[in-house]
């Protein structure tokens, strides 16, 4: 089953692979019709289409469409024209305009529901999570109080709250979606409307519909803090992770480092809060101070630039054992938790091992061929109950039950720190309460194709830093949001 906002990801990703959701609205309304043809003998019947003013209304549209040259068709609209919401709806509905009999909230709905042999409930779409508004709520107890033949448009019209239409089939969309039973939605039909098989299985434009937009009234702190414990004998990665979180939108980035790579990393920019851990590495003396720090953070960054000393994987190792936030694991500490997986049980996490992390990971050795690495991810990430992020050329994203690829990125993002930046935007996401899936599938996205823009300015000649200032064109070209100033 899918879930709800899924349906959004696959239409865009329908859409950006060529197939535009004008006609997948088409595919829909006349699968609708063709269905209801199918079922029941049309001649001399009065069919009533009820439709909302979203592309739920304008699935309806098309139906009525078809449908008006076998049975008599009215049209009801719940509101005014001016208030369908997209220029797909509101194009089906002036295409029947005319042709088909249309009332726009009509004060006696009532007795036209009792007059009609069959009606089609195509008023609200997937995503309706809180009680009913009007007249959706009205109109819904009419149609269940009618005993007419009802056929819902992709799921019942308030599926998922505690009122909504019990029709006698629904029509659904490209697979079953949450919650669709046929004790509520009657008999079930599954129609094709053209979304490509690679919609679902590659990460897209869509996957950025779970992003969500900051409130207009937050305050600083509201759109993630986070932890990044890196650094030691390496410098660069735990600042490029978090310069990479901050593009990607998060308030407040905190590094904890030893002290001896803490001023090199504070100089990279005056907007990193660097804590200084005493000595030349991470040990067992630095994890309560990383615990503390984490009550006052919603995400934990941990591996990058730590190195591979003994004393800062064993230390690594003691802070996810009583991390109680979301986590990315990446770089060394994917050294570490590989040699002690038991502090992995219990975490909200992200990993994200490149081929030979992974048999670190493991112990198990990633084969060639796509598919065989589909397979293992799949299975690791299933084990260890956590979200694995696989780097390569063919990111594969995976939480065990679900599985993705990723093709955006480039041979030039081979470069040393491309990984710690997607671990920044790994954080950031986690810190915006994202699941480890949908975080680890935005990030690898967003990092591709950041490194994608980069490489087309500067070809092999590409760094880290080039790939983290490009996540804001990434984020402008697919969020449609991102640079809208909110309403005041």
């Amino acid at each position: 089953m899918i879930p709800f906002k899924e349906v959004r990801v696959l239409d865009r990703n329908a859409q950006h692979l060529g197939v535009p959701t004008s006609q997948l609205m088409e595919n829909a309304g006349k699968a609708v019709a063709d269905n209801v043809m199918k079922r029941y003998n049309l001649a001399h019947k009065k069919v009533t289409v009820i439709c909302g003013t979203g592309n739920n209304g304008g699935d309806g549209f098309v139906a009525a469409r078809f449908l008006r040259v076998h049975a008599e068709v009215t049209v009801v609209l719940l509101s005014d024209e001016k208030n369908i919401t997209s220029d797909i709806a509101r194009l089906n509905f002036s295409k029947i305009k005319g042709k088909v009999k249309t009332l726009v909230s009509p004060a006696n709905l009532g007795e036209l529901i009792n007059t009609s042999d069959i009606i089609i409930d195509a008023m609200l779409g997937v995503g309706i999570k809180d009680k009913l508004k009007e007249p959706y709520a009205s109109v819904v107890k009419k149609l269940n109080a009618s005993h007419r033949q009802i056929v819902s448009v992709d799921v019942p019209s308030g599926l998922g709250t505690d009122l909504a239409v019990r029709p006698s089939m629904t029509v659904t969309f490209h697979d079953l979606k949450e919650g669709m039973e046929n004790a509520r939605c009657g008999k079930v039909v599954v129609a094709d409307i053209g979304i490509p098989k690679e919609a679902e299985l590659y990460i897209g434009p869509g996957e950025y519909a779970y992003l969500p937009r900051p409130s207009a009234d937050s305050r600083k702190g509201d759109n993630g803090r986070i932890v990044v414990v890196g650094g030691g004998p390496f410098t660069g990665a735990p600042a490029f992770s978090a310069f990479a979180a901050y593009r990607m939108g998060a308030d407040l980035v905190r590094i904890l480092t030893p002290s001896s790579a803490a001023s090199i990393i504070a100089s990279y920019s005056p907007a990193f809060i660097v804590h200084a851990l005493p000595g030349q590495g991470l040990n067992a003396s630095h994890v309560e101070d990383v615990i503390a720090a984490l009550n006052d953070c919603d995400a934990l960054v941990i591996g990058p630039g730590l190195g591979t000393v003994p004393d800062a994987l064993s230390a690594v190792c003691d802070i996810l054992s009583r991390c109680q936030k979301p986590v990315v694991i990446d770089a060394d500490a994917i050294r570490a938790v590989g040699q002690n997986r038991k502090v992995l049980k219990g975490l909200n996490a992200v990993i994200t091992p490149h081929a030979g992390e992974f048999t670190l990971l493991t112990g198990e050795r990633l084969p060639d061929d796509m598919e065989g690495r589909a397979r293992a991810v799949k299975n690791w990430a299933k084990k260890l109950e956590l979200t694995i992020l696989l780097k390569g050329h063919g990111d594969i994203v995976s939480d065990g039950t679900h599985l993705k690829y990723n093709r955006t990125g480039n041979p030039g993002m081979t470069v040393g720190g491309t990984g710690d930046v997607l671990t920044g935007i790994v954080g950031a996401l986690l810190a915006r309460k994202l699941s480890p899936y949908n975080a680890a599938r935005i990030a690898a996205h967003t990092n591709g194709y950041a490194g994608d823009l980069a490489f087309a300015d500067l070809g092999y000649s590409i760094g880290p830093i080039d790939v983290a200032c490009r996540i804001t064109d990434t984020l402008k070209k697919f969020v449609e949001w991102w640079t809208v100033r909110p309403q005041s």
